[in-house]
């Protein structure tokens, strides 16, 4: 079955371009993307995921080819978004995945609209932003930036998520994406994910949660990912050894088939999907 890139405007004011594929009838899922990705980085795991998903990858404000506004770039704009998405494409309840920045906008879905959640995954997540060192001197180089993202930087900065090696092609394309962030909006997201503390964030949210995290991931400690497993009343660790910060990215395969294993548990046994 085909991935189709499509784009819609929603009620937020902003147009976000998507990726969509599987059973129109299937199980709604909803991917979002890390800091300066776009829908395109999860396209290896559409195109693995069993066709009884109906999986949409959202490209957030700002990223890739959605629309640039000047400002609001905090995480809750951009779950007001996620929902806009979600009443655009008539979709009342979906599987909310996200990855990185994506994993505090889904909590941010989960803690605003959790009726809106039929389970959330989150991948290379922090507890919170805002006392991290690798996420600090993240944020001192944006600054540093001019206008553009040179490709020296982002490739630097995308080379330093991955502990093994994924397809040049496709390193190329997350690069590619990259350099389509304009740095204001880079330094805008960076400052909205690092404006306070966000450890409580969607823990209020009761429904089924996994937390994917791989070992040698350089931005997200094992320490963040036990205090998210405590926080959640209702969530599993899922851990991929000798991977970095976006194992959907390094495995993609398998995290597709674990997801859908993970999913199918979760609906035929006692923490079924809301």
């Amino acid at each position: 079955m085909s991935i189709f890139s499509r784009s819609v405007a929603v009620a937020t004011g902003e147009t976000l371009t998507y990726a969509e594929r599987g059973d129109p009838s299937g199980v709604p899922v909803v991917f979002i993307h890390g800091i300066t990705d776009s829908h395109l980085s999860y396209g290896p795991v559409l195109e693995a995921l069993p066709s009884r998903f109906h999986a949409f990858a959202v490209t957030m404000r700002g990223h890739g080819a959605s629309s640039k506004p000047a400002g609001h770039y905090a995480p809750e704009d951009m779950a007001a978004d996620v929902i806009a998405f979600l009443d655009a494409q008539k979709i009342e309840r979906a599987i909310i995945v996200g990855h990185s920045m994506g994993s505090l906008v889904a909590r941010c879905v989960a803690q605003a609209n959790p009726e809106r959640m039929m389970a959330l995954v989150i991948i290379g997540a922090f507890a919170s932003f805002h006392d991290n060192p690798a996420v600090e001197e993240l944020r001192k180089a944006v600054d540093a930036l001019g206008d553009t993202i040179p490709y020296d930087f982002a490739r630097e900065f995308q080379m330093s998520t991955l502990a093994t090696s994924v397809p040049d092609a496709f390193l190329a394309m997350v690069v590619a994406e990259t350099q389509k962030v304009p740095a204001r909006v880079f330094r805008s997201a960076t400052a909205g994910l690092m404006a306070r503390d966000y450890a409580l964030t969607g823990t209020s949210y009761a429904g089924p949660a996994l937390i994917v995290w791989g070992d040698q991931d350089a931005f997200s400690p094992r320490a963040d990912q036990e205090t998210l497993l405590r926080a959640f009343k209702h969530a599993e660790l899922l851990t991929y050894e000798g991977i970095g910060h976006a194992p959907h990215w390094e495995e993609p395969m398998r995290f597709a088939r674990d997801f859908a294993a993970w999913v199918a548990r979760i609906e035929g046994g006692a923490s079924r999907v809301a």
